[in-house]
């Protein structure tokens, strides 16, 4: 075996060895922005901690500034670590900052067609606009009773499996994810369809880990090697991702068209698009892809922010008892005990908006959001940005930004209330993503996680799980993943706060609520 690695070293050596002598000339008197000092042929990789490169990234920028330069295995990447100049470069100058780079895993991995990841061209603004004139901010509200719905579920299945929270988080935002693109009605456990396509987007998202991306993304002959090669494990696990990622693609759409065609669906994104099509256009059988592609963005991207807010959410919650009591008896004041919360109380509840906005902040799920890349070479305040190069931003350096969130390792909702308790104007948008490439489904979205948290905050309490002598089990929270980040499962213990509270009363609860 280690006279494979021993090859595997040697291709790797000399493919970066002609990616390092490729030096790149700069124009007088510009300079590239200060980092830290590289080496040869790997430049910054292994300075990087690999489980939270946010992290290091964050400690660069305390020591070179919020713009750094680094180099990954030959390839020019520029960290942003401040939203001043994210908004500067990816939306004042997003025509030069709205591209991605070419990522090898993408086609690896059957994700190539994902509008997230698509280069910026036609293909990728025509799958925008679909999205955007479906989740536009003042389409949103007709999708709250699909929401609502959804929510109501959430809290039965909550209650019926406690400790199968992960799973009900997750059909939480897929099922209002296949409504409202697919018109879709997912069984409220267990639905084949939403657990198939969340499979296929946990795997993607785990491999796609950033360090492993940079390596196979600078020297993309490395796919070519055989996958029983030690370091390979992204090519032996490729197959099954690509499988059920086209199967997400595929199954949802040929269902709805399929409930077009015999009048059983309602309207919905895929629905809405499909209908407009011109069949003597001869571009519809493109357009018509470009639905089924933007489609499965959404399903992927919705599902996985959901899902992991929720589960941030949670895990405060519990982390931080005294906010969560705050917050129920916040709740209740307004609500009272004989209906759910509706849409309707949102105005008098900041502080569960407040929470909100803490748990995108807190622990961001993308904390490096998606990376992009600069069209044209660029000067920005004398430092060189060659064309070609990589653009991360920092999110997570944003977020935990000190002077705008003092001690902001600490959940804390108060830094988003003025002091009469109304909201702040910070919505914490970052985590969104930035200027032609922010998120176009963050209305949905926001309003999907207000529902889901209102609703729990006046169903359930979370606490610590206790060991069989009754002593409260200590969680020592870990997160997880590649691209996203959320917490690992954990120990706790969610309860009703009516303790006669059952399957029964919630249903009728429910209905009084509608």
């Amino acid at each position: 075996m280690g006279g494979l690695d021993a090859l595997l070293a040697a291709v790797v050596i000399g493919f970066a060895l002609k990616s390092y002598f490729a030096k790149v000339k700069l124009p007088h008197g510009v300079r590239f922005p200060p980092g830290p000092a590289s080496l040869p042929i790997v430049g910054n990789a292994l300075s990087v901690d690999v489980s939270a490169p946010w992290a290091t990234y964050k400690a660069w920028g305390s020591e070179f500034g919020d713009l750094v330069y680094t180099r990954l295995f030959g390839q020019d990447n520029i960290i942003i670590n401040s939203e001043e100049i994210a908004r500067d470069l990816l939306e004042n100058r997003s025509h030069n900052y709205s591209d991605r780079p070419e990522l090898a895993t993408n086609e690896l991995f059957g994700i190539d067609w994902t509008t997230a990841f698509l280069r910026y061209g036609s293909r990728w603004r025509l799958q925008r606009k679909i999205i955007q004139q479906s989740f536009r901010q003042d389409v949103v509200p007709d999708f709250r009773p699909i929401q609502v719905a959804k929510s109501h579920e959430l809290l039965l299945n909550m209650l019926e499996d406690p400790l199968g929270y992960p799973k009900h988080f997750e059909m939480l935002a897929g099922s209002v994810i296949m409504s409202t693109v697919y018109s879709y009605q997912a069984a409220r456990r267990d639905d084949d369809m939403i657990e198939r396509a969340t499979m296929a987007l946990e795997l993607s998202m785990k491999e796609m880990r950033p360090e492993v991306v940079a390596v196979f993304s600078a020297f993309p002959s490395l796919l070519r090697l055989p996958s029983w090669l030690p370091g390979m494990y992204l090519k032996r696990v490729a197959p099954l991702v690509k499988r059920l990622m086209s199967e997400s693609l595929e199954y949802p759409f040929m269902w709805t068209e399929r409930g077009l065609n015999a009048g059983s669906v309602s309207s919905c994104m895929v629905v809405d698009h499909l209908l407009k099509l011109d069949e003597s256009d001869s571009n519809t059988a493109s357009q018509k892809v470009a639905i089924k592609e933007a489609a499965a963005t959404v399903f992927g991207a919705g599902t996985e922010t959901t899902a992991s807010v929720l589960m941030n959410f949670m895990l405060a919650m519990i982390l931080y008892p005294q906010i969560q009591e705050k917050a129920h008896k916040l709740v209740e004041s307004v609500v009272g005990t004989n209906r759910l919360p509706t849409f309707q109380d949102r105005s008098s509840l900041p502080y569960v908006d407040a929470i909100l906005r803490e748990c995108l902040r807190w622990r961001p799920v993308f904390p490096l959001a998606i990376m992009h890349s600069a069209v044209e070479s660029d000067v920005y305040k004398g430092y060189y940005i060659p064309k070609g190069a990589t653009i991360t931003p920092n999110v997570w350096a944003m977020c935990h930004n000190e002077e705008k969130y003092p001690n902001a390792s600490e959940f804390n909702p108060d830094r988003f209330l003025n002091p009469d308790g109304t909201l702040t104007d910070d919505t914490v948008s970052v985590v969104w993503g930035f200027g032609r490439r922010i998120c176009p489904g963050r209305h949905l979205a926001e309003v999907s996680l207000w529902s889901a948290m209102v609703g729990l905050l006046s169903v359930f309490k979370f606490s610590k799980a206790k060991d069989e002598t009754g002593r409260e089990i200590e969680i020592e929270p870990h997160w997880h993943g590649g691209l996203s980040v959320r917490p690992m499962p954990f120990p706790c213990n969610i309860t009703a706060r009516d303790e006669s509270m059952d399957i029964t009363a919630l249903e009728r609860l429910i209905r009084v609520s509608v």
